[in-house]
């Protein structure tokens, strides 16, 4: 009876090690694939403000035209 129940609790030891090992992996693949998106977020971000910085009369909509 001891025997079984010593197996039974390093079977379920096992598979807890089973188990933290794949969250671990899918946690760190997680992260690597988080840090590629914040990387292109920043990337387009700077685009963005590039491209409406050189836009020809950025900030001229707000303006009344001259003929009112």
């Amino acid at each position: 009876m001891p025997d079984e129940r010593l197996i039974e609790i390093e079977t379920r030891i096992a598979h807890q090690e089973h188990t933290i090992a794949e969250l671990n992996d899918a946690l760190s693949s997680q992260q690597a694939q988080i840090a590629k998106l914040e990387s292109l977020v920043n990337a387009l971000r700077e685009r963005v403000r590039a491209l409406s910085d050189s836009a020809p009369g950025a900030g001229a909509s707000d303006e009344i035209p001259p003929h009112y």
